[in-house]
């Protein structure tokens, strides 16, 4: 992009999970572009220690991004100089088990569907009445190239993921006219903290996921995410799907008898 270009510049940006590998590389981004940021995380002692690493105003908002009282409370007790958000990252999400699903942890279907949907939805419920107010504003939806391609063992995971991805198409079409952006980024194969917690801490089982490969970084995913929200205002991209060079779509398989 050169110089000439005209840049979008977020006043402020909102970041659920901002203490994961990706909401880390986020807020890093923004806080360069002198961005003031309002950082969401469940555990203050994480959020303080990211605040003090960034050159930026920051806010913190604590709460479990299932709770939606607290979630609105937050939101309600801004303040002043944080209120106006230009830019909310819908990042906190994930993804718990790999079994086939008749051998899955319901309760992990739960919160998988009550953080990559629920949360996501409330919180840009939330968010979209100052935007409208304002005419002003940008959602960043965190999907999933999951959502258009499921994978064993993916299923709930990727239908929540494939909610996002319509959740975003729909949203997109409800704000015509409203000068408000939609974007839903959609990475594939990253290596983060995803696999180890998905895996519920077998080191093992996260680091064979991306062993004797190069997957993408959060750096890579946040350049992503920059890249959409610093397009001059007019410029919408609905939809960004990124893949690390050694990814591909795979083959259909097809049971095979004797």
């Amino acid at each position: 992009m050169s110089e000439s270009y005209p840049r979008h510049h977020p006043d402020i940006v909102l970041i659920t999970g901002a203490t994961g590998d990706f909401g880390k590389a986020f807020a890093q981004r923004f806080a360069a572009l002198g961005a003031k940021l309002i950082l969401h995380g469940r555990s203050q002692e994480k959020l303080d220690a990211l605040a003090k690493t960034l050159d930026a105003d920051v806010h913190t908002i604590l709460f479990d991004i299932t709770d939606k009282v607290a979630m609105k409370a937050a939101l309600d007790n801004l303040p002043e100089t944080f209120q106006n958000i230009d830019l909310l990252i819908n990042n906190a999400g994930g993804a718990l088990g790999a079994d086939p699903a008749y051998q899955a942890d319901p309760e992990d279907w739960e919160t998988m569907i009550d953080i990559n949907n629920k949360g996501l939805v409330l919180m840009t419920r939330f968010v979209l009445d100052g935007m409208v107010k304002r005419k002003r504003g940008h959602i960043i939806n965190i999907g999933s190239t999951a959502g258009s391609y499921p994978y064993p063992g993916g299923h709930v995971y990727c239908a929540t993921k494939a909610f996002v991805k319509q959740f975003s198409l729909a949203l997109r079409a409800d704000l015509q006219g409203s000068n408000i952006r939609v974007t839903n980024v959609e990475p594939g194969m990253v290596e983060t903290q995803f696999s180890l917690k998905r895996f519920k801490g077998d080191a093992e089982k996260a680091k064979g996921v991306y062993a004797n490969t190069t997957p993408l970084t959060a750096k890579d995913v946040a350049e992503s995410v920059f890249w959409a929200a610093t397009l001059p205002a007019h410029f919408n991209v609905n939809r960004l799907e990124i893949m690390p060079t050694v990814q591909s779509f795979g083959a259909l398989p097809v049971e095979r008898f004797d």
